[in-house]
């Protein structure tokens, strides 16, 4: 059987350390997140069985951030030696001299501090810098006094079949592993006792012609149509600052979207917006939100989990944009990968597609969203078209799009959700621009080409299957 150098790799660590824990076999986060895809690859292929393990992870606050960066009231305290417990401030008077006196560190004479001993490292102070490794006693005062709350963290079982079992006997040394001989290669003489990745080459003689990727080819369908109703394109990076995918949205800086768990992190920090823009979004949240806005947060480096991030960094520029255009509204559609850190089955994709669309002008209203909704969909071949209403933090109102279909050979149809719309919250386009309402959508594109092909399995799209490549029937009509 043919593996990849990773498969191979994780085969072998798990003959060397035993089955269990992704995060036990691995060493460092990196390994971790290879063998977590190489795990789903043999899987595929019949060799491991994949589950999923619960596990607890602590999230500071922030009074719990500002206690380590202030210090905790208990040990301002000890700073005060001497002074009137009236002279303290509240925290102090109310959190403080209780936590002192418990650990012993003073004792109150005459309405006054007596520090009796000073700790040398305080040890609630180094739990909270790290709760992960903190002893059991210490997270409960943490939970006790809400400085910390406990949220489940899913995690991945590996277990090797019969099949498996057999398979990593039979690996050897897992070294370098080359799939492509290059010049570098040869010059610098690594080919010299690697291994070589095995290649299956497949007779081409009576091949067809190559033509594009239906998925390609759906693109650019999607693309005319929306040029043939008036909009212009828009286009923005994979890798993104958390500033536009995230907080540009009024998307709060704790919110569970922003989990490693659900999004992919990548190193260093980006270049986000100063000046008014950035004061805005910052005043907006801190205003809307009740918490302290972090511009560090905001640096951070991801692969962009939706294509609204494009939109915001388009609703930015507006006002100089209609300046110049006479006041005239502006309609912008966007089709582009996005990339969500979550497990692949046949209905589940770690990068997919997402159809972006905006309408900002003054005039615009919900019935004009739900007009351009149902035009785009019968131009794509959907004739019957619904909408409920629904929630999505970005938008009030807010609804969901659904479609009449009926697949080949049956009778009777059903109606499938292709994605979400409605007016962008003012929370989120004041920051941005001063054009007020902001009609929105975000649309799925594998999900109606999966009723369009009569698929079950998202993944057919990127398994090159040569036969299904050539029957494809998008971009015939």
């Amino acid at each position: 059987m043919i593996l990849h150098r990773q498969e191979k790799a994780l085969l072998r660590r798990i003959m060397e350390k035993g089955e269990g824990r992704l995060e036990d076999i691995a060493e460092g986060q990196g390994e971790a997140d290879a063998f977590r895809r190489a795990a789903l690859w043999l899987k595929e292929k019949g060799l491991v069985e994949v589950g999923e393990s619960a596990e607890k992870e602590y999230v500071r606050n922030a009074e719990c951030e500002r206690f380590i960066k202030e210090g905790f009231p208990e040990e301002r305290v000890l700073a005060r030696d001497g002074e009137q417990v009236g002279s303290l401030g509240e925290e102090e008077r109310r959190i403080g001299i209780m936590w002192a006196k418990r650990n012993g560190w003073i004792a109150v004479e005459d309405g006054k501090v007596k520090v009796i001993r000073r700790p040398g490292e305080y040890a609630l102070r180094k739990a909270a810098e790290g709760p992960g490794k903190a002893k059991g006693e210490e997270i409960e005062a943490l939970l006790k006094r809400g400085l910390v709350s406990e949220v489940g963290k899913k995690g991945m079982e590996i277990r090797l079949t019969e099949k498996g079992r057999g398979e990593a006997k039979e690996i050897g040394e897992t070294g370098e592993e080359i799939g492509e001989l290059t010049h570098e290669i040869m010059v610098s003489g690594r080919w010299k006792g690697a291994q070589f990745s095995p290649y299956a080459v497949a007779p081409a003689a009576d091949e067809p012609v190559g033509k594009a990727h239906p998925l390609t080819r759906m693109v650019e369908r999607i693309s005319e149509i929306f040029v043939e109703m008036g909009f212009e394109e828009m286009e923005g990076p994979m890798l993104e600052s958390a500033f536009w995918n995230f907080d540009a949205l009024f998307q709060p800086q704790d919110h569970p979207a922003r989990d490693l768990a659900d999004t992919f992190y990548m190193e260093g920090e980006s270049e986000i917006p100063g000046g008014a823009l950035l004061k805005a979004v910052k005043e907006g949240h801190e205003k809307g939100w009740k918490c302290k806005w972090s511009e560090k947060e905001a640096r951070k480096r991801v692969m962009r989990t939706h294509t609204t991030a494009v939109s915001a960094r388009y609703l930015a520029k507006l006002d100089e944009e209609i300046r110049k255009n006479g006041g005239k509204g502006r309609k912008y559609f966007c089709v582009g990968r996005v990339f969500r850190n979550e497990a692949t089955d046949f209905k589940h994709l770690a990068e997919f597609h997402q159809v972006e669309g905006i309408v900002a002008w003054e005039g615009a209203n919900f019935t004009h969203l739900l007009g351009l909704l149902k035009e785009f969909y019968r131009r794509l071949g959907f004739e019957k078209v619904r909408f409920r209403p629904s929630y999505f933090p970005y938008t009030e109102p807010s609804l969901e799009i659904e479609v009449f279909f009926r697949r080949k050979g049956e009778r009777e149809g059903e109606w499938m959700e292709l994605g979400g719309a409605g007016i962008f919250r003012p929370e989120m386009t004041k920051p941005l621009c001063s054009v007020y309402p902001v009609l929105a959508w975000g649309l799925s594109l594998e999900r109606p080409m999966m009723l369009m092909e009569g698929l079950e399995d998202i993944r057919a799209f990127y398994r090159n299957d040569l036969e299904w490549l050539r029957g494809s029937r998008i971009g015939k009509e």
